[in-house]
């Protein structure tokens, strides 16, 4: 079993103690007591059981640890008392907890002055009521804010299939609010007339995203639909009485091997589980004339982009469904392979896979697109033999390489600070480490088997913080680690351009052996 050094955000063991008391509180509003019907949501009601049924089948909860609020039943009233007699007094700390909400979305104006622009995000309610000049029968940011404080120490996902923006909310003309029917957000009532949005709208800048340092020290898993600035939507493809939140349905498809495990090591991980997720969701925005962007959103402890988002049965060890096999669930040897590991400094229990070669690909989650190739000099690298590596980019930008063992070393083979000057690689012109200016070849040190990481960043993102030129050749790296803050970096969301967007990178990947 491999133990990393105390610096380390994972540490590996099984654990002993009291069985969890999971619990979970779905919560689905698509109806609503005092909005017009052109206002109600098709979704909701089909987002529900379709997370239920993915909370007893992929992450074990037992049918009576799961508690459901639809429409009616999901007053503003009814869902705070859920809140706390439900999940905060009906666990204790090392328990999971589970937090999904699928409905309209909005902002109201800020009472307690925690907000910049003077707006407070939050969640509709069914009896939501819409004042003179504002929404009330809400549930604020600042109420998850007190429920995340409450649940400190249990391990906490929480889900959110709606989006808030204040830009669009202070933005939307009456025609393009005729247009955004299926969109989940309210806009507030003094911006325009009440009845002239059908919406789907909130996004959880609600306490995670716009403080998403709650999340990372606290060891909750935030999801979002959307960006900032963005809208989260009902699938119009589908007919109205099957409608899903686009959200919601590529977020429970991506749970199977088949759809998101982009490195094909039977484990679909919580980063390949964001870009899968990320991928349909700007699918069906390129398909709608008004989606103008869709970035679903993840905040984590970036310990845990690389674990399993599949909660391995309790004996046995995960049944993982093999790559290319018609679909079958079953155990293979060279498959699945998983460690269970504690995050420290939180509560979360998380599966990781075994080797640390192969966990390279679960962190990152990218496939693999050949946007990016990685060449060595020889096919057959011989211990001591002198090598060369080459990295070809189609589009330009910043490289960062590392070689990667088995033993779950990193080294930062660029930058460097060897190399006399950093730049940016051309599109499609080769670079060559060591080139002649270096003054020294690469050696070969084997028997082993290792990973070449070429990651190109075609954003102006400062790296410099993860990889300084200082890491590169000497420093002996974790590689977990090293490669979980990367790719922490690169899932925050570029706001340099018009529209807020991903940062835009790409990813090469290859695998070699020293006889």
């Amino acid at each position: 079993m491999i133990r990393y050094a105390a610096v380390l955000l994972l540490s590996f063991g099984l654990f002993s103690g009291a069985e969890a008391a999971d619990r979970a509180l779905l919560i689905g509003i698509g109806t609503y007591a005092s909005l017009p019907e052109k206002m109600f949501l098709e979704g909701p009601k089909n987002d529900v059981p379709l997370i239920e049924k993915l909370l007893k089948e992929k992450q074990g909860y037992a049918a009576d640890s799961i508690r459901v609020l639809l429409d009616k039943d999901a007053s503003r009233a009814s869902i705070l008392a859920n809140i706390d007699e439900w999940l905060v007094n009906g666990t204790q700390p090392g328990d999971r907890v589970y937090f999904y909400f699928s409905g309209h979305g909005l902002q109201v104006k800020d009472v307690s002055g925690d907000e910049e622009d003077g707006l407070d995000e939050a969640l509709s309610t069914y009896d939501i009521v819409a004042g003179d000049g504002d929404w009330s029968n809400v549930i604020l940011d600042d109420e998850i804010d007190a429920m995340l404080a409450k649940l400190k120490d249990r391990a906490v996902s929480i889900v959110i299939d709606a989006c808030h923006s204040g830009t669009i909310s202070r933005s939307l003309s009456t025609d393009v609010g005729e247009a955004l029917e299926s969109a989940r957000f309210l806009p507030r009532p003094f911006a325009k007339p009440v009845d002239v949005v059908k919406t789907r709208g909130l996004r959880i800048d609600v306490a995670v995203v716009d403080k998403p340092e709650i999340a990372k020290q606290n060891g909750v898993e935030a999801w979002s639909a959307a960006s900032s600035y963005q809208v989260a939507w009902d699938d119009t493809r589908l007919p109205p009485e099957e409608r899903h939140g686009v959200f919601t349905l590529s977020y429970v498809n991506g749970h199977e091997i088949s759809a998101a495990d982009s490195n094909g090591n039977g484990i679909v991980s919580n980063a390949e589980l964001l870009e899968y997720v990320k991928k349909q969701s700007q699918t069906y925005c390129a398909a709608q004339t008004q989606c103008q962007g869709l970035d679903p959103q993840l905040e984590v402890n970036y310990a845990l982009l690389g674990a399993s988002a599949v909660t391995p049965a309790a004996e046995g060890g995960q049944q993982y469904q093999q790559p290319q096999t018609g679909g079958e669930t079953q155990q293979n040897p060279d498959y699945g392979k998983v460690e269970e590991v504690k995050v420290e400094n939180t509560p979360q229990t998380a599966y990781v896979a075994a080797d640390p070669v192969d966990a390279v690909g679960d962190i990152l989650g990218k496939p693999q697109t050949g946007d990016v190739t990685v060449a060595l000099s020889s096919d057959h690298l011989k211990a001591g033999e002198a090598f060369k590596i080459s990295v070809t980019s189609s589009t330009g930008g910043h490289l960062i390489l590392y070689d990667v063992d088995k033993d779950g070393k990193a080294t930062q083979i660029f930058p460097n600070e060897a190399a006399q000057k950093i730049t940016p690689l051309t599109p499609n012109m080769p670079l060559t480490i060591p080139d002649d200016y270096y003054g020294f070849d690469f050696e070969a040190d084997g028997p082993s088997e290792n990973v070449l990481v070429a990651i190109v960043i075609a954003d102006d993102v400062d790296l410099t913080k993860v990889a300084p030129n200082d890491y590169g050749l000497t420093k002996e790296l974790d590689a977990r680690t090293t490669i979980a803050e990367i790719a922490d970096t690169l899932k925050q969301t570029w706001t340099r351009d018009a529209e807020n967007r991903s940062v835009n990178w790409s990813l090469g990947l290859l695998k070699y052996t020293v006889y």
